[in-house]
């Protein structure tokens, strides 16, 4: 399932929602891919840190969660930064998502 944000400027952006499988297969790449640098930067320690102490196993299992949850991570601090669903079709994805909140 995509969405398609839009920000004041006009600039589009068609983000996934839901499980991240470039995430999943690429780690910290995804973020940083994506100018997400934040975010790359955190999923690096993290998974240098977990994955020190038990031999690279927990950074997969890092990489495992993260990817539930970076997709979302991602199109909620794009709206932060002024992005808004661009249809009906994207902000009815977002909300039933829980990543927008519903308009009454």
């Amino acid at each position: 399932m995509k969405a398609v944000l839009k920000n004041s400027g006009g600039l589009t952006k068609q983000v996934k929602v839901g499980f991240s499988w470039t995430t999943f297969f690429f780690g910290f790449l995804t973020p940083l891919f994506r100018g997400d640098l934040k975010w790359a930067i955190i999923l690096i320690l993290i998974e240098a840190v977990v994955g020190s102490f038990t031999f690279g196993i927990g950074s997969f299992v890092t990489g495992i969660v993260f990817s539930f949850v970076y997709n979302k991570i991602y199109i909620k601090e794009l709206i932060e930064k002024g992005y808004q669903p661009a249809d009906q079709e994207s902000r009815a994805l977002l909300e039933e998502q829980d990543i927008l909140s519903r308009t009454a």
